[in-house]
């Protein structure tokens, strides 16, 4: 799926999708990641297809804007694609950029939306981060600002800006880490990453932070999952990540599209005509292998862990 604007290093997002007699699920783990961590990917997907989604409590989720490292001047336009978002994640820290650019993007942000967060996916050190927030000034958060739960623990200790903890929550072993470290004021929670949509919710439950859910540059069968999970989540209270679709030029099917900021559940049967990818966007046959091949290893995993 090609996008609008480079995002996380990528211009293409490659992903897979199938159909279950409960619908489509995604099973889209970055290509780097190794079979270990992405069965939780294809745990996701399956529950999607197999399940369907858990009992909604809201029939609304509030979305945020996402602001890739683009220059100030490209902000206005990126935040267009979200109409009626109050809230923009701007992302920082990208290599090859100053932190001259990064604030100057955030303000370029303010100037359009009421609030703006900002994530640093573990780029700085803590002394570059402390100093960082301080220049940036005014946000509702800084998401993962260092890489480790003990540097989170060390900059929250530090600044006023409240910290979020995303990679620090859905890429370790033991998620509920960072709550006893007090490294963080919020969690990140993302469905492919944390294994589904209940498990989503669940860990929502158990973390006792506030919470906001977020997509994992899905294509809009995952969407429909974090969105599914955001409307299932108990005391949700701010905007979440789910505007993600608005950074790809094509999808795989007709994508969420934000009514005042805010997106409604949508689930694609099994049977929808919705969800039928165009010829351009198949993959060609060596990467339909390759990701066919993943599939049977990330597969093997869950059948020894007896997922």
């Amino acid at each position: 799926m090609p996008m609008h604007t480079r995002f996380r290093g990528l211009r293409e997002r490659e992903t897979m999708i199938f159909a279950g007699p409960a619908g489509w699920g995604e099973f889209g783990p970055f290509v780097e990641y190794g079979d270990e961590e992405a069965a939780a990917w294809l745990r996701a997907g399956i529950e999607a297809a197999y399940l369907g989604p858990p009992p909604p409590v809201r029939a609304e989720v509030e979305i945020n804007a996402t602001v890739p490292a683009v220059p100030a001047d490209e902000v206005a336009a990126v935040l267009a694609r979200y109409p009626g978002a109050r809230t923009a994640k701007v992302k920082v820290a990208e290599p090859g950029q100053t932190l001259a650019d990064d604030v100057e993007r955030v303000a370029a942000a303010r100037e359009v939306v009421d609030r703006v967060r900002v994530d640093a996916n573990g780029k700085w050190t803590v002394a570059e981060a402390i100093a960082a927030i301080a220049a940036i000034g005014d946000l509702e958060y800084a998401e993962q600002p260092c890489a480790t739960v003990e540097e989170l623990a060390e900059v929250r200790r530090e600044v006023d800006v409240p910290i979020a903890a995303d990679e620090s929550i859905r890429k370790a072993s033991d998620p509920l880490r960072v709550v006893a470290a007090e490294a963080a004021d919020i969690a990140v929670v993302k469905v492919a990453p944390m294994g589904g949509m209940r498990s989503t919710v669940a860990l929502a439950d158990a973390v006792g932070l506030p919470v906001v859910v977020s997509s994992a540059l899905d294509s809009v069968v995952g969407i429909a999952a974090g969105v599914a999970a955001a409307a299932a989540v108990g005391g949700l209270e701010r905007a979440c990540g789910l505007g993600t679709g608005s950074l790809f030029a094509d999808d795989v099917g007709p994508g969420f599209t934000p009514v005042h900021g805010r997106l409604t559940p949508r689930w694609f049967d099994a049977d929808s005509t919705l969800i039928r990818p165009a010829d351009r966007l198949l993959a060609p046959v060596e990467r339909d292998r390759w990701w066919r091949a993943r599939l049977r290893r990330a597969h093997a995993v869950l059948v020894r862990e007896g997922a």
